[in-house]
């Protein structure tokens, strides 16, 4: 047996997370070194399970698992000669002793000094919860651990079927780390820092709700009302693109609370004039988020009521053929396609919002009910002319606004 004091020297760094990379002493391999795909994936499964000893059988089923190999036990011994053969031509000492073969099994030589990301990761995680240490203890611990995490587990294997679970406890565990990281640093007040780990979290993961809030939370304590919105926004954009949905409740309050945030006193009149008015240059329908739409469609009922005015709401929904909900790549084509018509269709005094992932509410004041079916009419007219081959219906409805 190879004793760990025989290698002082060559400390053997694995990399997991957010990528498969083995360096030591300077020299280094990645999942992009090699052009076998198996002889990767026999490095990746016996570092993954490097505390256990895996039977030939096991690692030809996940190997080959559709028996593509003629000779899977001879193919198996090739990759293991293979392996030793690449660290010994860059003069590892230790290259013949980097995986054990026995009793008709293998294993990865634990003797050798070797650090791994992914175990790293989850015992700073679990040391970071420890109640004796400062809260600032914490901290410190549970964003190293965070700095540590470059991605999920195995990003170029994961459709492998015995990286799924792996992979899933892992983005799982990140996620629990950065939470708990985010509640100490309330207490403190560090939104920047806040700030900072809801950045990155949200590259591992874009469409972690949470992670969200809180990044738009933090914004707003710093004063950042401006970034605040314009992720609010994204945040928005992005749920109605690739889920079809549209944000929970408590994060579309918080577009109220960003409303209500003001940076400095303004005592200049003109000063605020400027920052209200538009561009002189804009043409067509005023498109804004669905929570401005509902406070001036507040506004304009009741003004209606002492006005006399008729306004008219309209509805546009996109659907299938089959009147479904189309799939999400159609849908957000056909969304924006439909968008730019009603923009350039419409008069700048029109209002156009986006009610839900396949709906458009439009504000149309002074028309008569015959004038607004002309309105919408045409809208559909264009729409066809203009993309003949599109494979959607879209279907409309017009009511009055309520006076209050």
């Amino acid at each position: 047996m190879t004793d760990q004091s025989d290698f002082p020297d060559k400390v053997l760094s694995v990399q997991m997370l957010g990528g498969f990379r083995i360096s030591v002493d300077g020299y280094e391999n990645s999942d992009t070194t090699f052009r076998t795909k198996q002889l990767w994936s026999l490095l990746e499964y016996l570092i993954a399970f490097r505390h256990k000893t895996i039977s030939n059988d096991d690692l030809i089923a996940t190997l080959w698992p559709d028996d593509s190999s003629d000779n899977p036990a001879n193919a198996l011994k090739n990759l293991v000669y293979r392996i030793r053969t690449i660290f010994k031509s860059q003069q590892i000492p230790y290259s013949k002793e980097i995986i054990i073969s026995k009793h008709g099994s293998y294993s990865w030589n634990n003797a050798l000094p070797c650090q791994v990301d992914c175990e790293q990761f989850e015992e700073l995680y679990k040391s970071a919860g420890k109640s004796d240490l400062s809260p600032r203890e914490r901290i410190d611990r549970y964003q190293k651990a965070i700095a540590l995490y470059k991605g999920d587990f195995l990003p170029r294997s994961s459709y492998e079927e015995w990286v799924v679970p792996i992979s899933a406890y892992y983005h799982g565990l990140y996620f629990k780390c950065v939470y708990e990281a985010i509640d100490l640093l309330l207490q403190e007040e560090r939104f920047e820092e806040i700030e900072t780990i809801c950045t990155k979290a949200l590259t591992i993961d874009q469409f972690e709700e949470s992670a969200h809030k809180y990044l738009i939370q933090a914004l707003m304590k710093q004063g950042k009302s401006t970034q605040a919105l314009a992720h609010y926004n994204k945040l928005t954009d992005l749920f109605y693109r690739e889920l079809g949905v549209t944000p929970s409740d408590s994060i579309r309050s918080l577009y109220r609370q960003i409303t209500k945030t003001v940076n400095s006193v303004e005592i200049d009149l003109e000063v605020i004039k400027e920052d209200l008015n538009e561009s002189s240059h804009v043409t067509g329908a005023y498109y804004c988020d669905y929570e401005v739409f509902r406070n001036m469609y507040r506004v304009e009922a009741r003004s209606a009521a002492r006005s006399g005015q008729s306004i008219f709401i309209g509805l546009l929904t996109v659907t299938d053929k089959r009147d479904q909900v189309p799939e999400v790549t159609v849908l957000n084509r056909s969304m924006d396609r439909l968008l730019s018509v009603i923009n350039s269709s419409l008069r700048r005094g029109d209002i156009v919002s986006r009610f839900s992932a396949t709906q458009y509410v439009l504000m149309l004041p002074t028309l008569t009910y015959e004038n607004g079916q002309m309105v919408m009419e045409r809208l559909m007219k264009r729409y066809r002319q203009e993309y003949r081959n599109d494979t959607v219906n879209i279907h409309w409805k017009l009511l009055p606004l309520d006076p209050v």
